[in-house]
Formats: C-alpha cells, structure tokens, sequence
C-alpha cells in the first residue's frame, strides 16, 4: 500500500485532458493506495452542499467512492478555489478535511500538510479575503446560494480574473518555502508537503523534507510515500 499526494488539477470539465488522465491514474491505482491526499484547487470551483453536487464532478466523485470503498481514507486540505465542503465529503465520503492543513501521520513519520496560499506573509490583501470568504456566516449562508448561480458566478470571476490578469507564469517562492518547512521541522515534523505553486520541488535538508507537487494540469506530478520514504513523479 501507497499514499498519494495530488494538488491543483483545477478540474472543470470531464472531457479535458488533465481529467480524464486523473480518472484513469485513480483507477489504476485503486485498492492500492493507503491514503489519497489531496492538497487543494483539484476543483476549479466547489462549494459544499448537502443534496447537490455540481454535475461536472460526478466522475471525479464516483471515483472517490470507489477508492473509499476499497479502504482508501480520504484528506481534502481546502484550497483556494475549492471549501465549505461541505457534508458530501465529510459524511458521504467520509473524507478527513483540513481547511487550513495540519499533520497526517505515516508510521513513524509526522507530515505537515497545506495548499499553500498562505505561505506568503505579505499576501495581506489575499489573507483578508480568504478570512472573509470562509468566516462562519460565508459558510452559514452557501446553502441560501442557488447551485446554478453559485456556478455562473464563479465562472464570470474566473474569467474577470482571466482578462486582468492574463496567462500567469507559475512561480514557486523557494525561500518562502524553505522557511516555512524549517518552522515546521523546529515543531517536530520531518516532512512538509504543500500544492498552490504549480511547480515541483523535492528538497532534501539536514532536518527534514520539502515537496511542492506541482500540478495536475500540465505536468501531472504527485508525490507517494511507498516502503518507507517519499518520492516526487509524474504520471
């Protein structure tokens, strides 16, 4: 048995590539994985109602089914584009969530695990809205919001966020990151897994190890933890 580590697939519609790869790559390793963790933005969009799913979900959720009834146990750690979960995941399919990440232990090993958004300190307009997005009133008040305006307002931001900002180059802070691991390994963790950054890192230090994922759009990276020790691949 494995554990996995997938982050930032931003599925939205089953006929795109990335997720009919990640379809197949679940299915291929079903009733050999130990722990699925994922590690946000594998939804372009969610929020978490509890009779409803988004339709273009449906295959990705099926197959979480499947995996949990093969004695998968599930870790969503909420991302930037995907919380309020909601009861699906947490009572359907009885899925571990972490809203802002925290520790998964593997055998002898303490891991910490996060999205990523909130490596950057002086982010402060971002920390301010994520804050207000996810206070108890925002998650008191998503099942007032109709499913289908819930969607087509997401999908006028996404493409707001589009036309301002354009095709944005992934950037992984290294420092940023090394600095939150190294706070991290001081705690007592030997390992700090994050996604957000779109860009693989493996770092071996003195006092533990740091894996960005990557993503699962055009890169298709993961990282699995097998026989004792972690390693970063692609698919």
């Amino acid at each position: 048995m494995k554990d996995i580590f997938l982050a930032d697939a931003h599925l939205l519609d089953p006929a795109a590539g990335n997720y009919r790869r990640l379809l197949a790559f679940l299915a291929d390793h079903r009733g050999r994985i130990r722990h699925l963790v994922l590690l946000g933005d594998i939804f372009d969009f969610w929020l978490g109602y509890r009779h409803t799913v988004f339709a273009p979900f449906v295959p990705l959720l099926e197959e979480l089914r499947r995996q949990r009834e093969t004695g998968t146990e599930l870790v969503f750690v909420e991302g930037n584009h995907d919380f309020h979960m909601g009861p699906f995941f947490s009572e359907f399919l009885d899925c571990r969530i972490l809203p802002d990440g925290g520790e998964l232990r593997l055998d002898d090993r303490r891991v910490f695990i996060a999205h990523g958004d909130l490596i950057n300190p002086d982010d402060k307009a971002y920390r301010l809205l994520r804050k207000a997005l996810r206070c108890r009133l925002c998650r008191a008040m998503v099942p007032l919001v109709p499913p289908d305006l819930a969607w087509a307002i997401s999908r006028w931001a996404s493409r707001l966020s589009g036309r301002k900002k354009g095709l944005r180059q992934a950037f992984l802070p290294e420092k940023a990151l090394m600095s939150f691991a190294e706070e991290r390994f001081a705690e007592g963790y030997d390992t700090v897994i994050t996604g957000h950054f779109h860009v693989p890192l493996f770092r071996q230090a003195t006092n533990g190890t740091l894996i960005a994922l990557g993503d699962w759009i055009e890169q298709d990276s993961y990282a699995v933890f097998e026989h004792g020790s972690f390693a970063l691949k692609r698919a």
